[in-house]
């Protein structure tokens, strides 16, 4: 295996997803792909964001909706080069894809002829699970290389 590409949202356990997906690659002697899909613009404006890593700039509700599609983009570049930082190696490469998020995933998997895709899943279920979809479950179905599942729901309090 040669090539894993990690595809990573906002969420809080970003950055479990990111650490367990490197430490594999580590393993493997293999290279890094960051990946992170800009999939619903709508998202960063919700209630229901929620940032990560110290990374807020989409924190502020009057900022975001101002923002352009070009300012969303230049925010998920920055959000994964500090990604990357925290990761401590600068040969790891990053990439933004647009789009449905399991498509995008897909998509960029093929395109870089990556080996593995390690990712996480929400564990929405119900409701939640039909409004939203499964962004892990639709990867995992029309997949053709190996995935690296990691469970990320947060606790519920």
């Amino acid at each position: 295996m040669k090539k894993i590409l990690i595809a990573i949202d906002y969420n809080p356990t970003a950055k479990i997803i990111a650490d367990s997906g490197f430490e594999l690659a580590k393993s493997m002697n293999a290279e890094v792909i960051l990946l992170h899909v800009v999939a619903d613009y709508t998202y960063y404006s919700s209630l229901d964001y929620s940032p990560v890593l110290g990374f807020d700039s989409f924190s502020n509700l009057g900022a975001i909706q101002t923002n352009t599609v070009l300012e969303l983009q230049n925010a998920a570049k920055d959000y994964l080069e500090k990604i990357k930082s925290q990761l401590g190696d600068n040969s790891i490469q990053t990439l933004i894809k647009e789009g449905d998020s399991g498509d995008a995933i897909l998509e960029a998997a093929d395109d870089s002829k990556a080996d593995v895709i390690v990712m996480g899943t929400h564990g929405r279920r119900g409701l939640d699970k039909i409004l939203m979809g499964s962004v892990a479950e639709k990867v995992m179905r029309h997949s053709k290389i190996p995935l690296f599942i990691i469970p990320s729901k947060e606790n519920e309090s």
